[in-house]
């Protein structure tokens, strides 16, 4: 390996940690209602604003050693982690696509998912403005993308389609699991975001990777979920965020979701 490719790896590691200290802001901000643009940042605590040198994304929190430079208050190191796991997912984005469109789509469908995932952890909620970015910029993906491919407008129509059916499958797919759900349980199973999530996900990845994430999630949640409940740390009626669950199977669709596919076609004899 070149210098040169230390350098390109280098700079989208960079530019994924910076994207993650904006998320970060997106997390705190959009669900107390707040402006994601201004003010600039600054210490949740006393309010100063950050210097550029603190606001260095990953470095500045080890600078400080996890504290607020003017008010000593303690930093969560959630921030650095948020910070680098999204410079690790831009890494393995452009490691599998490289210098082509999905690249920069694929870095925007990763962003949303994290903000979504970690919103809903934190206030059990998937603010319509992400899941309503997503679904839309899912769409003008996959008609990019069929435009790049076929050089043609039916190219186009056929992305917009792959799109279109992947968003509906995932709502119809998710209000029916949300139905079954309240009628076994005797109490509402599944958020309205769920959904919205799911055709956010069907948008980007079409509805067979749409399957495969809900498959994974569930898989998921019912291994996470009933550990928990088998050690006490986790209530039986308790209610019990879906949503990271469903970007932790998207994302595993994203990056194996194909071989996986074609191994379960070759194991049934497709």
């Amino acid at each position: 390996m070149d210098g040169s490719a230390f350098l390109i790896y280098g700079l989208v590691i960079s530019f994924g940690a910076a994207i993650g200290s904006f998320l970060n802001v997106v997390i705190y901000r959009l669900p107390a209602g707040l402006s994601v643009l201004w003010p600039p940042s600054r210490c949740p605590d006393c309010h100063t604003q950050l210097r550029i040198y603190d606001n260095v994304p990953i470095l500045g929190w080890l600078w400080l050693r996890g504290r607020c430079r003017y008010c000593q208050t303690t930093i969560s190191p959630r921030y650095p982690l948020v910070e680098a796991l999204t410079a690790g997912l831009f890494l393995l984005v452009f490691l599998i696509f490289g210098y082509q469109l999905q690249t920069l789509g694929y870095w925007l469908f990763v962003s949303l998912l994290i903000s979504l995932a970690l919103i809903d952890l934190d206030v059990m909620l998937l603010p319509n403005p992400l899941t309503q970015t997503g679904v839309i910029t899912g769409l003008l993906f996959q008609g990019a993308l069929g435009w790049l491919i076929n050089q043609q407008p039916a190219g186009l129509a056929e992305g917009l389609i792959t799109g279109f059916l992947g968003a509906v499958i995932g709502i119809w797919l998710f209000d029916l699991i949300g139905f079954a759900g309240s009628l076994a349980l005797k109490q509402t199973a599944m958020g309205g975001g769920d959904g919205k999530l799911a055709a956010m996900i069907g948008a980007w990845l079409g509805w067979p990777l749409l399957l495969l994430s809900t498959f994974l999630a569930c898989f998921a949640g019912a291994v996470i979920g009933g550990g928990g409940i088998l050690l006490g740390l986790i209530g039986r009626r308790q209610p019990i965020p879906f949503g990271p669950y469903l970007v932790l199977g998207a994302l595993l669709s994203l990056f194996v979701g194909e071989s996986m596919l074609s191994a379960y076609r070759q194991w049934v004899g497709l």
